[in-house]
């Protein structure tokens, strides 16, 4: 199967890019700097990212009807208020099945002439079909495949774009800025997937190799590959869908009740009206058989995603498994998140990883290996 490529993709190799297959397409895998050196330097620099696979789906109203319309349809889809979120504001959000679990994980924009969503690259034809056969004869839905998108993240990420975008600096984290610049018009969001501050922005395909070389003049940035991203977003506490999330784990199992706003659950003026919203709170009523947790393996060996979790060091049960698991380079030790029997959360034993040559002893805990420092 032949891969799609990026309009980076050509100068990513220039730079000695390791590029190997993700989603469909051909990505950056690390840089000669290394993967850990990468996710150092994002988090006392700045790291650029190249997510150009992920889908950039924008849902205009038709027929004399206005933005607000399509919010209100998408809330049938999505269990958020998006009616009154502000213009220029971004959200994380979900789309959930009718058992409560995750069909894909989205940032979601209200613009003054379109809803704006980034969905996950694996994701992004099934989110378009999904879309398009609910709510599609309403709207018009148009993925961008003319536009590509950067990451630029760590504590240095707005010192260095702003000189470039100097409206940018003030903007806090969720709010979203469209721009005409010398890179041609820029769609610019406060936001990103490693804990630190920075922004996504989207721009015209044709230009975005200009905008990368122009931040690579900058000292004290880096391009960063998808392994790095991936310690990153991890000690961050972040899900990756696929490997964290999907439709057979619940929004309740995976800690992600908070993403469900406040309006749409039991007892509010929006309640309800979003797949798995039955099921949901029979969950939060009864509660789960496991729970999405961060995961400290004792000593240096890491433990990697599908490793089983038991209760004895030898023999006993299974109680789990790891979803996500790598060495953390800023906790300088390894690091991992899965789910576990809810018994054995309550209890917080020492539990025991599936390892190379024997079972890893690991403690349970909170699953941000690092403070957020995202600028509200």
């Amino acid at each position: 199967m032949e891969l799609n490529r990026t309009p980076l993709n050509e100068f990513h190799k220039q730079l000695g890019a390791k590029m190997v297959p993700f989603a469909g397409f051909e990505m950056p895998v690390n840089y000669p700097m290394g993967t850990i050196k990468e996710h150092i330097h994002t988090r006392t620099n700045a790291g650029m990212f190249d997510v150009s696979h992920m889908g950039q789906i924008a849902i205009y109203p038709k027929g004399g009807e206005t933005v607000n319309d399509i919010a209100s349809y998408l809330e049938t889809l999505l269990p958020i208020d998006l009616v009154s979120l502000d213009y220029g504001r971004q959200k994380y959000a979900l789309f959930t099945t009718e058992t409560g679990g995750i069909i894909d994980d989205i940032m979601i924009t209200k613009k003054q002439d379109c809803i704006f969503l980034v969905v996950n690259a694996a994701n992004k034809q099934e989110d378009l079909d999904y879309l398009q056969s609910t709510i599609g004869s309403r709207c018009e839905i148009v993925e961008f495949e003319d536009r590509s998108l950067l990451a630029i993240q760590g504590p240095k990420a707005a010192t260095i774009t702003s000189q470039l975008l100097p409206e940018i600096y003030e903007m806090r984290f969720l709010d979203v800025m469209e721009l005409e610049s010398e890179f041609g018009n820029l769609w610019i969001s406060r936001s990103g997937y490693t804990g630190e501050d920075g922004f996504e922005i989207s721009a015209c395909s044709e230009k975005t190799v200009k905008l990368a070389e122009r931040l690579l003049t900058f000292e004290d940035i880096e391009f960063v590959g998808l392994a790095a991203r991936d310690t990153l977003r991890l000690e961050a506490g972040l899900c990756l869908h696929g490997n964290d999330i999907d439709k057979t784990t619940s929004v309740i199992e995976a800690g992600l009740w908070w993403s469900v706003s406040k309006t749409r659950r039991a007892g509010n003026l929006k309640q309800g009206g979003f797949p798995g919203y039955d099921s949901l709170n029979v969950q939060l009523r009864d509660g789960v058989d496991r729970m999405l947790v961060g995961l400290k393996p004792q000593g240096r060996m890491p433990v990697r995603g599908g490793n089983g979790i038991y209760d004895h060091e030898t023999n006993g049960n299974e109680v789990g498994h790891v979803t996500s698991g790598g060495y953390g380079a800023t906790v300088q030790g390894p690091i991992a998140m899965g789910y576990v029997n809810a018994d054995m959360v309550r209890k917080n034993p020492v539990l025991y990883c599936e390892g190379r040559k024997s079972r890893i002893p690991i403690n349970i805990q909170l699953r941000t290996f690092v403070r957020n420092k995202f600028k509200y």
